[in-house]
């Protein structure tokens, strides 16, 4: 089944949710809200489903959207088609290296129970003093380089599963649960910027699993979203990133905290602009704005950090309108979201890559190349391989003439490549 959901195979996933049920053929139909001759021919590889298909039978049999791996973005020909050995515009190796990566024991838990583990003790303090090496860990991620931090975060992941396992039988699973996550989140954060793709799921994946066993909605939805941007912006993955945003948004609810419906709403923008739906993603915004202005939206609930204000909504208007190659509704948004400094320098570097982009829409072809070059100067400064990949996409884009500062940056990425830095 775990390499059944993350080859997104339907047919083996329907197939086992009848079997593990004890369903009729007609009773697993009539759960899936379609004929039964429909899924006959889905269980016998006969009949392809589409993107919308697989969420609305995934979502009526229970089947966690978290867990399905959808692939790539639809080809121009049309919609993606999933089906039992076949697709149509989704990568199957992408599909395949991810099933290795779940098969080989991610699906549920990162951590593993060693043969003789110390059976520590576990209290009140326990959760508590996890969380609090996260968050220290967390505000070293503002001026230190990702490479540096993960042997410990990677530690402090295996400890916080070693402590939830020596919890069994006491009351403090729950909070240990919820420990857990943030900390596999925040790795998944780490293996993101070290350009680690599939380490980087995996995580964030244990996250959205062990937030789920804490019976805690804000986390739940945190790292649900968290997740949504990961394949939005890192993966290539609108599709299944908005269909996590819209899984979220429905556990999260109508009478939440601001803070967190603005940035669910942004985080769904962005997935409609990666899949072309201006429109969609402008409605997604203007939920947004008006979630900033009403009443309330002060202290961010845990475990947001800010608030979210009209600052952060322009920063992301702005990446959407990068994403539909819209530049001057992008620079304006820029201009508004300058307005508050990012909170590390790599954040700050990764809008500069945006508004390079920018500029190269607008045919400022230097003052793109210099903002790139800036860019890749923190990457490097950093080791962030997140921010070097984005400066590389970003000369890929350029089809222009040769110019000065065109050879510039090629001559810093072609150091890169001889081994003279991050690579």
């Amino acid at each position: 089944m775990a390499a059944a959901l993350a080859t997104c195979d339907m047919a083996t996933v329907i197939e086992g949710v009848r079997s593990a049920r004890g369903w009729s053929q007609g009773e697993l139909a009539r759960a899936a809200g379609y004929s039964q001759s429909w899924v006959s021919r889905v269980v016998n590889g006969q009949q392809s489903l589409t993107v919308d298909q697989i969420q609305d039978v995934a979502k009526r049999l229970g089947v966690p959207l978290h867990l399905l791996r959808f692939g790539g973005a639809p080809s121009a020909e049309g919609p993606a088609v999933l089906g039992p050995g076949r697709t149509k515009g989704v990568d199957l190796t992408r599909r395949r290296d991810f099933g290795r990566a779940v098969a080989a024991g991610a699906l549920l838990t990162v951590g593993g129970r060693p043969e003789h583990a110390d059976e520590a003790a576990v209290d009140e303090s326990t959760a508590p003093a996890l969380r609090t090496i996260t968050s220290g860990q967390r505000r070293m991620d503002a001026t230190s380089s990702a490479r540096h931090l993960l042997p410990g975060a990677a530690a402090h992941v295996h400890l916080s599963e070693q402590m939830l396992m020596n919890a069994r039988g006491t009351p403090f699973g729950s909070d240990l649960c919820a420990a857990a996550s943030e900390a596999s989140g925040f790795a998944a954060w780490l293996h993101t910027d070290q350009g680690s793709i599939e380490k980087a799921r995996t995580h964030y994946r244990n996250a959205v699993f062990r937030a789920r066993q804490a019976r805690t909605r804000l986390l739940d939805v945190y790292m649900l979203g968290s997740l949504a941007a990961f394949e939005i912006d890192e993966a290539g993955s609108p599709e299944l990133g908005l269909a996590l945003v819209r899984e979220a948004e429905h556990l999260l609810g109508r009478s939440a905290h601001p803070t967190a419906r603005a940035w669910l709403s942004c985080t769904g923008a962005l997935a409609h602009a990666g899949v072309g739906d201006g429109e969609a993603a402008a409605r997604a915004i203007r939920r947004a704005e008006h979630e900033v202005d009403r009443p309330g939206n002060t202290d961010p609930p845990w475990p947001w950090v800010f608030a979210f204000d009209h600052t952060k909504v322009a920063g992301f208007r702005a990446r959407v309108g990068v994403r539909l190659h819209r530049p001057d509704e992008a620079r304006k948004a820029f201009e508004e979201a300058r307005a508050q400094r990012p909170a590390s320098a790599k954040q700050a570097a990764l809008l500069q890559v945006e508004l390079a982009s920018v500029h190269l829409d607008s045919g400022e072809v230097e003052e793109a190349f210099r903002l790139a070059r800036d860019a890749l100067s923190t990457g490097l400064r950093f080791e962030s391989r997140r921010l070097v990949s984005r400066v590389r996409s970003f000369r890929r884009a350029y089809q222009g003439p040769d110019a000065r500062c065109v050879d510039d940056l090629d001559q810093r990425l072609g150091a890169l490549v001889r081994g003279a830095g991050t690579g």
